[in-house]
């Protein structure tokens, strides 16, 4: 039986806008394996943003539990999950998020900082990883020196820093060519296979989330369908 490392539970998430009620989530049931790859897929509003925000830690539900690796992190204070983000959790933005005034292995050391890594394990690390994601030759280049698809690899670095049992990609191809995008997949695809971290996209690209085990469609807060995807 496989090991269960997420677990959403009837969670539902209401915000207060003026004076009405939106209900983001409307009980929200869905349980992540460890090592499991899967894809949240629904058009704009279908709550798939914010069922991101449940799984990555960055936010709390109205109500229902919302569980990661065995700690019910539902009545979780801010503090506690910025620490359970920096140890478990592991972010690809569509928008890269790097620091345009730092180099590749900069801002994959970066992660490692608020960790205590020492400097010469930090650097370390960022050269093996920045290697397996293809970008030996631009370890020192900034940002504003690379193409899009050589950002998201060094976000993809990144995220993999602190090895978080977890990876969230959020869109990771959103801003992106459809060559390039397919490159990033592939990339995604790889190091699952490799390192079997727990892989979570988010997207509304079909054939992208197809590419996970699982494809899990959201609409109006709630999963509607699970279609299986690669073996």
């Amino acid at each position: 039986m496989l090991q269960k490392i997420i677990e959403l539970k009837d969670v539902w998430k209401t915000y207060s806008m003026d004076s009405v009620q939106v209900h983001a989530l409307r009980g929200l049931n869905l349980t992540i394996a460890k090592g499991e790859y899967i894809s949240l897929i629904g058009v704009s509003g279908s709550g798939k943003s914010t069922a991101m925000n449940m799984i990555g830690a960055l936010d709390v539900p109205t109500k229902g539990k919302v569980i990661i690796d065995g700690k019910d992190i539902s009545k979780f204070e801010e503090s506690d999950l910025a620490t359970l983000r920096g140890k478990k959790i592991g972010f690809i933005f569509q928008t890269f998020n790097l620091f345009g005034g730092l180099n590749a292995i900069e801002n994959v050391t970066i992660a490692m900082t608020f960790q205590n890594v020492p400097e010469a394990k930090r650097i370390a690390r960022a050269k093996e990883l920045l290697k397996a994601v293809g970008l030996e030759p631009r370890m020192y280049h900034t940002p504003g020196q690379m193409s899009g698809g050589e950002r998201q690899r060094v976000a993809i670095a990144r995220a993999l820093a602190n090895d978080p049992e977890i990876i969230i990609a959020d869109e990771p191809t959103g801003n992106l060519d459809s060559k390039t995008s397919e490159f990033i997949v592939d990339l995604l695809v790889n190091l699952h296979d490799k390192f079997r971290k727990t892989l979570i996209v988010i997207t509304h690209e079909i054939e992208i989330a197809k590419r996970a085990h699982k494809v899990y469609q959201l609409k109006d807060g709630v999963i509607v369908k699970c279609i299986k995807g690669r073996s």
